[in-house]
């Protein structure tokens, strides 16, 4: 798979008829290793090992109903309290980050109403700090530390 700009991480793979999987450890399963696939593992890698961020804390691609219609988000995690705290959307690196990806990932927060807003397709990343108060948002330089 394409190198990323994230640390490099041992995945387990496997392989069955002619088709690669990756073991995801949120999902505790093993998944179908599509290029934004390797996008979302390396990024949840990244969050657990370099940001502390817990894995029982995590979701990876639930549903969730807006205005009576499904959509599935690709990474949600929590604060320990079981607040939703960071929402990721992921692409595939060959996949330029544009704004139709960010309207995407607002349109969850509309619902989830998360702390961080995240977009990365692996080369790119970028993140967004939400506040309510005063409506606005600024990015920041690299996700944060996860708070104990």
């Amino acid at each position: 798979m394409q190198k990323l700009n994230l640390p490099e991480n041992n995945f387990r793979f496997k392989t069955e008829a002619g088709k690669k999987f990756i073991f995801d450890e949120v999902r505790k399963k093993f998944v179908s290793l599509t290029p934004e696939e390797w996008v979302r593992q390396n990024f949840i890698q990244y969050l657990i090992r370099q940001k502390k961020y817990p894995k029982s804390l995590m979701a990876v691609e639930k549903q969730i109903t807006m205005n009576r219609k499904l959509f599935r988000f690709d990474l949600l995690t929590y604060h320990r309290t079981g607040q939703p705290f960071l929402v990721a959307e992921f692409k595939a690196p060959g996949v330029k980050i544009n704004q139709e990806t960010f309207d995407q990932v607002v349109r969850y927060n509309m619902t989830l109403k998360v702390d961080l807003v995240a977009v990365s397709n692996g080369l790119q990343h970028f993140v967004c700090a939400i506040d309510y108060e005063n409506g606005s948002y600024s990015f920041l330089k690299e996700v944060p530390e996860f708070r104990k």
